[in-house]
């Protein structure tokens, strides 16, 4: 069997254990099984740092001068960003068609809560740049480690031959995290078991069903941005089939789904879209920076967790203020990172920009790991699909 057949398997027998097991099995799955899936989980955020660095310079490295890098650069950001919009409006949309939060009373709804407080944008920007780099890699800040990583990758594309024997050590550094992601993906399997079983038991489908709209709205909002918006983009700007695409994509879509961790996905997204042709090249510069600031998952989950707060609390909101939430949530999106839980964080800027009440945060806080998996499945899905795109713009095929 392949990774993802394997993957698959331990997905369904977690799903399995975890019903089997139920709300009186939480302590026995938290206990003994969920041990297993944080050791996965460790090993992956080992390997996390080392990659993102050493292949992102190596990526730069790869694409030559600078005037190259940036015109890739721009590609990027420009399909990250623009998708990341039309997200947010698609969650909005939905939230108005479904209601999630019309005539719901959610006990707690009330209670004030403890909500960190999203940062200033400009102070967002400022923290991109690193004061000090190797503080940076200590606290896994990864858009910080991305951009140091631009510019060592910058500096030894203009510095040249000189700086070769640099270049060969980052270049056999990359390579040697490879073979250790390549170690870590064969206990995989056990790994997303042991991730996905503790969740199902403690979310059994009792808890779930008073929340059960807003988990449809999202669920239904990633898979049709996912086959749209990114099959209409395969298909019309990138002249590859959609279904070939996903087919191959679907052992990163099932490690992302049972993680919740773009950047734990990284290592798999990127053997995925190199399968597909894509140049190791730009997979090395466009996979790592959208592991950190492409969130079309969780700016559509802004959109429609916006829309119920504002329901619960019987908050008409005007185009205006759904326009600043596009705004704010494309603009959160950059600093998100690609770790579970982040995303209501982001929620709590995003509620802040239109005045809704914080408190809101509470009441989808108890299902954020449900609505984790889908909406970081559709992050990764939107990186391999830029990926894909800028690889076939700049003519660099495997």
């Amino acid at each position: 069997m392949n990774l993802s057949t394997k993957i698959l398997i331990g997905l369904g027998l977690g799903v399995l254990a975890g019903l089997g097991l139920g709300s009186e099995g939480v302590p026995f799955a938290k206990a003994w099984i969920a041990p297993f899936g944080a050791i996965f989980l460790n090993l992956i955020k080992m390997i996390i740092v080392p990659l993102v660095f050493a292949s992102l310079i190596i990526g730069v490295c790869g694409l030559g001068d600078i005037k190259k890098i940036g015109r890739i650069g721009t590609k990027t950001l420009a399909f990250y960003l623009g998708t990341t919009a039309f997200a947010i409006v698609l969650g909005l949309v939905l939230g108005t068609i479904f209601q999630p939060g019309l005539g719901l009373s959610m006990p707690g709804a009330e209670v004030k809560t403890a909500a960190k407080a999203a940062p200033p944008l400009m102070k967002v920007i400022v923290d991109i740049f690193p004061s000090n780099p190797m503080d940076a890699m200590l606290k896994a800040n990864m858009l910080q480690i991305i951009v140091f990583a631009l510019f060592i990758g910058g500096g030894i594309a203009v510095v040249g031959e000189k700086a070769k024997t640099v270049y060969n050590f980052f270049d056999g550094l990359a390579e040697t995290c490879y073979a250790i992601v390549g170690m870590i993906m064969t206990i995989a399997p056990l790994g997303v078991f042991a991730l996905i079983a503790p969740v199902v038991a403690a979310n059994g489908p009792s808890v779930l069903l008073p929340l059960l709209k807003v988990i449809i709205c999202v669920y239904l909002g990633c898979l049709l941005h996912a086959v749209v918006v990114y099959g209409s983009l395969l298909k019309f700007v990138g002249g590859y089939s959609p279904i070939k695409f996903f087919k191959n994509v679907l052992p990163a879509q099932l490690v992302a789904f049972s993680t919740c961790s773009s950047s734990a996905t990284l290592p798999v997204s990127m053997e995925c879209v190199q399968k597909m042709g894509v140049s190791k090249e730009i997979s090395s510069f466009v996979l790592p920076l959208g592991a950190t600031i492409n969130m079309d998952g969780t700016a559509l989950y802004q959109g429609v967790c916006a829309l119920f707060v504002a329901q619960i609390y019987g908050i008409d909101l005007t185009s205006a203020q759904m326009m600043t939430i596009i705004l704010t949530g494309t603009l959160a999106s950059i600093g998100t990172a690609g770790v579970p839980g982040a995303g209501l964080i982001m929620l709590t800027m995003v509620l802040q920009s239109v005045g809704l009440p914080l408190e809101g945060v509470a009441l989808v806080a108890g299902i954020d790991r449900v609505l984790d998996m889908p909406r970081t499945t559709v992050n990764i899905t939107g990186d391999a699909v830029v990926a894909y795109l800028v690889g076939k713009s700049e003519g660099k095929k495997a």
